[in-house]
C-alpha cells in the first residue's frame, strides 16, 4: 500500500509541477487561440449575448476573426491573424500596466497599414478600439476572447446548400454605383472560404460559416475590415449586404454562373499619347525622382502606383519583393508611386517610409500625392487615361514606352492570381527581346 500511496503522491506531484510550468511559460497573454470582434454598431454586448442565450443567434452587425498569440521567449510574443489560408503576423506590440485602471495595456500596430488596436486585458478578455490614423476621430470598439474555437457562432443549422463554385455578383445593383464581381467560393459542411473578386481587385482571404439558409463571411488584416452577410432564396441565388468597417455599406446579389468574366485588366487603363513616359515626384531619401533618371535608362520599368492603405497593393508588393529576389534581374527597375490619404505630406512620406523599412522595399518610392482621390492621381499622371483602382502596374519598355497597364490586383485568394504570374512572365520575356 506504501508504495502505491507514493507512486500516487509522485504523480501528484508531477502534474503540479508541470501546471505551474505551463503558467509560467507566458508573463503577458495567454497563448492561442483568441475570437477577436470588432462592434460595427453599438448594441447589446457580445458576451452578455452568449452567457444569455449560447449559440442560438448570430450577430449580422459583429465583425469576427482569429488570431493565435504564439510566445517567441516567456516574455515576447507575436501575434497571427488567420483569414482562411492566409496567416498575417504582427510583432509590433506594446504591453505594460495602464496606472489609472491598474490593468494591463495592450497596443497592437500595423505599421505598414498606419492602424492600431488600443485595449485593455484583464481574466481572458481583451477589450478597447481599432483606430485607424489617416481617419480623424475614426474608431470601432473591438474585443477578443480568449480560448474560443470558432469564428462565427455554430447555430448548428444544416446549410440549406452548398455554395461552392463561382457565382455572378452585382454590388449596389440597380444603382449608378453598381459594379461586377465573382463569387468564389468552397464550402466543407457549414465552412465556407472565398473571396469575391472584382475588376480591380479582390476583397481578400474570406472565410466564414452557411447556417440553414445564412451566409456570414468575413476578414480583418489590420487595414481593411470585411464583412458580408447574405440569404439564400428559394431559387437558389444569394442576396446580401457587404460592410467595410462601420462607414460603408452596401448591397449584394448572386447567381450561379461557372461561365461569367470580368473585364480584361490589361484594357482597363490605356496610354493617351504613345509618347515616352515620364514623371517627377520626391522619394523617401529626399531626392527627386523621374523615369529619364540615368538608373533607368535602357532597362524595362515596372511602375507601381498604389497606397499604403491598400491590400492589394500589398499583395502586389509582395508579388514583386519574391520576384526580385528569386530572379535577381539586373535590366529591371522598380518604381513605386504612393498616393496616401493624410494631406500632410510630411505624414503621408512618413507612411512611405514606414512601408519601405517594413517590407524591405529595395526600389525607390516616391510620394505622389497626399490624397488617395483617383480623379487627383489621374491629374499627376496625365498620360494615363484614368486610375481607375489602387494598384495600377504600368510595363514601360526600354526606351520608356508604355507597352502595358494592369489595373487592380486579383491576389492569391483568387485564380485570376496565377493567370497574371503567367502574363507578368511572359511580357517582361517580350520586353528583353526588343532592341532600343
Amino acid at each position: 500500500m506504501r508504495i502505491q500511496h507514493l507512486i500516487i503522491l509522485l504523480a501528484i506531484t508531477i502534474s503540479f509541477s508541470s501546471c505551474i510550468e505551463t503558467n509560467q511559460a507566458f508573463t503577458k497573454l495567454p497563448p492561442g487561440l483568441w475570437r477577436g470582434v470588432l462592434k460595427l454598431e453599438s448594441g447589446t454586448d457580445v458576451v452578455a449575448v452568449e452567457e444569455e442565450v449560447g449559440t442560438a443567434v448570430q450577430n449580422d452587425t459583429d465583425l469576427p476573426f482569429e488570431f493565435n498569440v504564439i510566445y517567441d521567449d516567456p516574455s515576447t510574443f507575436h501575434i497571427e491573424i488567420m483569414n482562411g489560408d492566409e496567416r498575417i503576423d504582427v510583432s509590433d506590440i506594446i504591453y505594460g500596466l495602464d496606472r489609472k485602471t491598474a490593468k494591463d495595456t495592450l497596443i497592437i500596430h500595423f505599421p505598414v497599414f498606419d492602424t492600431y488596436i488600443k485595449a485593455l486585458y484583464e481574466e481572458g478578455i481583451i477589450e478597447g478600439d481599432w483606430f485607424v490614423n489617416y481617419k480623424p476621430g475614426y474608431s470601432i470598439p473591438f474585443k477578443a476572447y480568449h480560448a474560443r474555437g470558432y469564428r462565427f457562432k455554430d447555430l448548428q443549422k444544416i446549410p440549406l446548400a452548398d455554395l461552392s463554385g463561382n457565382w455572378e455578383t452585382t454590388f449596389e445593383p440597380g444603382t449608378e454605383d453598381e459594379y461586377p464581381a465573382i463569387g468564389l467560393f468552397e464550402q466543407d459542411g457549414n465552412k465556407i472560404t472565398g473571396t469575391f473578386k472584382t475588376e480591380t481587385g479582390d476583397y481578400r482571404f474570406l472565410e466564414g460559416t452557411v447556417q440553414g439558409n445564412k451566409l456570414y463571411m468575413s476578414t480583418f488584416d489590420g487595414a481593411h475590415a470585411f464583412l458580408f452577410t447574405g440569404k439564400i432564396l428559394e431559387d437558389g441565388s444569394l442576396v446580401g449586404e457587404f460592410r467595410s468597417g462601420k462607414h460603408y455599406k452596401s448591397s449584394w446579389i448572386a447567381k450561379r454562373n461557372p461561365d461569367f468574366a470580368l473585364g480584361d485588366a490589361f484594357e482597363m487603363t490605356t496610354d493617351l499619347t504613345g509618347e515616352p513616359f515620364n514623371f517627377t515626384f520626391p522619394s523617401t531619401d529626399g531626392s527627386m525622382v523621374s523615369l529619364t533618371d540615368d538608373i533607368y535608362k535602357g532597362k524595362i520599368k515596372l511602375v507601381k502606383i498604389m497606397g499604403t492603405w491598400c491590400p492589394n497593393c500589398k499583395d502586389e508588393t509582395t508579388f514583386l519583393l519574391d520576384y526580385l529576389k528569386k530572379n535577381n534581374p539586373t535590366d529591371i527597375e522598380v518604381v513605386a508611386i504612393g498616393f496616401e490619404r493624410y494631406k500632410d505630406e510630411v505624414k503621408s512620406m512618413n507612411a512611405l517610409k514606414r512601408f519601405k523599412d517594413k517590407w524591405e522595399v529595395p526600389y525607390q518610392v516616391l510620394l505622389g500625392g497626399t490624397s488617395a482621390s483617383k480623379s487627383k492621381a489621374s491629374e499627376k499622371l496625365p498620360q494615363l487615361s484614368g486610375i481607375l483602382s489602387y494598384p495600377t502596374l504600368v510595363f514601360v519598355d526600354k526606351s520608356n514606352k508604355i507597352r502595358k497597364i494592369y489595373t487592380g490586383f486579383s491576389g492569391p485568394a483568387t485564380d485570376e492570381y496565377k493567370k497574371f504570374v503567367n502574363d507578368f512572365d511572359r511580357i517582361i520575356e517580350e520586353l528583353r527581346k526588343e532592341q532600343i
